[in-house]
């Protein structure tokens, strides 16, 4: 989509910034936001459309395309609780496996959290964690920064 007008620039950015509220007013989501070089988006969006039908679930995506970044919606609508916190969570892990194998990161502007704790190995070696929970305990040898977040 492009725009060519003020009008134009303003009617898109207002159907931007309602996506997500939409989405979310629609059903619960399990949001993921993706980067990958932006050559690579065709393929990564086609992955989660594939990784989609397996897992039984729908997605709506939108982002910051310009640099790569992707928000992955996953939409509970039709999936049982059970199915909810299991077979999505496997299917997460997939579309961050292949975010990673096509030159990409786990999180864009929005940080890795407790949320994506468990899929860090997925980008990361054991070598750069064991790193990373070096430092924390340089800086924060009694544990009581962010206790039981990401280290």
């Amino acid at each position: 989509l492009f725009a060519d007008t003020d009008a134009q620039k303003a009617e898109l950015w207002k159907i931007r910034k309602n996506i997500s509220p939409a989405v979310n007013w629609y059903t619960l989501t399990k949001s993921d936001d993706v980067v990958v070089p932006r050559g690579n988006l065709p393929k990564l969006i086609n992955g989660i459309k594939e990784i989609g039908k397996r897992y039984n679930f729908n997605t709506v995506c939108f982002g910051h395309l310009g640099d790569g970044n992707l928000h992955v919606n996953i939409l509970k609508e039709g999936l049982s609780e059970e199915y909810w916190n299991t077979k999505v969570n496997e299917g997460i892990g997939e579309i961050f496996k292949l975010t990673v194998s096509l030159g990409g990161t786990l999180s864009g502007e929005h940080g890795i959290g407790i949320a994506k704790r468990p899929y860090m190995s997925i980008a990361m070696s054991e070598v750069n964690l064991n790193l990373m929970r070096g430092i924390k305990k340089v800086f924060d040898p009694n544990g009581i920064l962010n206790p039981g977040k990401i280290f």
